[in-house]
């Protein structure tokens, strides 16, 4: 079966090469019985995929059972995964069969499974390694032959790193990742989307179905649709039902639409939390952001100097100083400047500095990598070598710790 075929089987619109690649791996690790790892944002649409790994297996005329593990309140979900006996609790006036046992032969989708608590994920490392389980409440071990498809919105090293997830469970879990792309990186998809939604939405309500003007087109594709196909197709039913006219403008597209998702940043994949470090991705925004930032200051520095031609000497304030220093810092790269003296104006008068005293703090000063090893020496130097105390005092975790001595050939 070509992935054309696969989207026309299961209703699937675009042509994106991440879709593409993300539907070729879901067919050939179908016919496996290999677990696999769905990632992606909320809306993209992952339990979708999920039916495709199960309707092209093996196991297709076998039970397909979806669990959101967020929704399940933890102390009852090892109860609804793997059954209960009676009298294993209170309100437990039955036995009951768990999902795990309902779903031999089959199927089982574990949304949102990184949000499993950790007793939980014991269990379900034993279901992935051996096939069996106990019921709460029960001393007897039994079998099951299931297949486990997981997904996740949330970053799972981070959740490894906070002791929120266990590794061992999410390499048994990730035999095969599947990462389907947010819409925001499908743009050309978006309007042949719409319209699908618009023409289900028509027949479904008997109406003639909506179209939107060249402009309205432009507005959704540069929308960064933090909720994905989800919140697409639900912006598409509200405007199939509210608005008379069946051509949609810009002007009547931008009321359905929240005008926070128009931000020029770039949306992450997943927000800093309170108490977390940030991630690599995020610091390099920040530094990306900064740079710019430095150079329209120093444009308009050089643009200053051109216009004084080179004679006399060239007047900043203290401000447009420290901006000249720190771009010497932070790129440690010669900027081509004039021989003139920087006169500083300040409160407490006047002051002449020379272009080769600023020259002069940056050639001495470290290079990023230089630093950091440094910081990691000492920090190993202070604590006699124990990584675990080094690392706390760093802010980092042993683990990257280790990565770092190796990176940088400490001797410790």
């Amino acid at each position: 079966m070509t992935v054309q075929e696969i989207k026309n089987r299961f209703g699937i619109i675009g042509s994106s090469h991440a879709l593409d690649r993300a539907l070729d791996v879901a067919q050939q690790v179908a016919p496996t019985n290999l677990s696999v790892l769905i990632t992606g944002e909320s809306g993209v649409g992952k339990e979708v995929f999920s039916k495709i790994i199960h309707q092209l297996s093996t196991r297709k005329h076998g039970p397909f059972i979806a669990v959101n593990c967020g929704a399940i309140p933890e102390g009852t979900i090892d109860s609804e995964l793997f059954g209960h006996e009676k009298g294993s609790f209170t309100g437990a006036t039955d036995a009951r069969k768990g999902y795990f046992e309902v779903a031999d032969g089959g199927t089982i989708f574990l949304d949102e499974v990184a949000d499993l608590p950790l007793q939980t994920q014991v269990r379900l490392l034993r279901v992935l390694e051996t096939g069996e389980f106990i019921k709460v409440g029960s001393s007897k071990v039994q079998k099951t032959d299931v297949r486990i498809v997981g997904a996740t919105n949330v970053n799972f090293l981070d959740a490894i790193q906070r002791g929120k997830f266990r590794e061992d469970l999410y390499y048994r879990l990730n035999s095969v990742p599947i990462i389907i792309p947010p819409l925001r990186e499908r743009p050309l998809d978006i309007e042949l989307i719409f319209r699908k939604f618009a023409a289900d939405f028509a027949d479904k309500y008997r109406m003639p179905p909506i179209k939107l003007t060249e402009d309205a087109k432009s507005l959704i594709e540069s929308y960064s649709w933090p909720g994905n196909v989800r919140q697409l197709r639900n912006i598409t039913e509200q405007i199939s039902i509210l608005e008379r006219e069946r051509e949609i403008s810009v002007e009547t597209l931008r009321k359905y639409i929240p005008r926070e998702g128009f931000s020029t940043a770039p949306v992450l994949f997943k927000q800093e939390r309170e108490g977390e470090n940030i991630s690599d991705r995020e610091i390099i925004y920040k530094f990306l952001y900064d740079m710019k930032k430095d150079i329209v200051d120093l444009k308009k520095l050089m643009l200053t100097i051109m216009q004084n031609g080179g004679q006399g000497s060239t007047s900043f304030n203290e401000n447009d100083a420290q901006i000249i220093k720190r771009l010497y810092e932070d790129y440690n790269e010669p900027i081509d400047h004039t021989d003139e003296d920087i006169i500083i104006h300040s409160g407490n008068g006047s002051k002449t500095v020379k272009p080769t005293v600023l020259h002069h703090e940056v050639e001495e000063s470290l290079s990023l990598d230089d630093r950091e090893m440094e910081l990691i020496t000492k920090a190993l130097q202070k604590h006699r070598g124990k990584r675990k105390s080094a690392a706390k005092e760093l802010g980092i975790s042993e683990r990257t710790l280790y990565r770092k001595i190796k990176e940088y050939n400490i001797k410790e």
